[in-house]
């Protein structure tokens, strides 16, 4: 599955989640040329501060599949990931991770991001996952726009 059509589920999760007064973020992971999971955040509906739009779509997929290891998978999400779902990624053994917008735009937006890029955090690792900056980002920062126009939106 290639990357923008990835990438334009996880924008499309992302503003479903948006719709039901979530945060700006979304999370689509493929196995085989498949979706198997399609997540947005959650952090304010649960209330869970790990409820992240990634974290929500590892579960989905690991359920899905019965596996923790999720080899092979591509993983497409809306804004760069924070370090907790990077680490997920990492544990979870996926193979590629795109995504669209950087940790800055987060902040931008006014969320509480710890400046340590994902990329930094894959090489103090060690880790194999491949990190792909800039998968239709624009589209990706437009969320972060569409979201501060909301009455009620709340960051964290």
């Amino acid at each position: 599955m290639d990357a923008e059509t990835l990438m334009r589920r996880a924008i499309e999760i992302a503003r479903v989640g948006m719709e039901a007064g979530q945060s700006p973020f979304g999370c689509a992971i493929a196995c085989d040329n498949r979706v198997i999971a399609c997540q947005h955040n959650t952090v304010l509906a649960t209330p869970d501060v790990t409820a992240h739009a990634e974290i929500n779509a590892l579960r989905h997929a690991c359920q899905v599949t019965g596996q923790v290891h999720l080899a092979g998978a591509i993983v497409a999400t809306t804004c760069e990931p924070c370090p907790m779902c990077m680490a997920a990624l990492h544990w979870a053994r996926v193979k590629v991770v795109y995504f669209g917008a950087t940790i800055g735009d987060a902040e931008a937006a006014g969320f509480n991001e710890l400046q340590l890029p994902a990329k930094e955090l894959l090489h103090s690792g060690g880790s194999d996952v491949q990190l792909v900056e800039g998968i239709l980002r624009e589209e990706c920062r437009h969320l972060f726009f569409d979201w501060l126009r909301q009455p009620e939106h709340r960051s964290y």
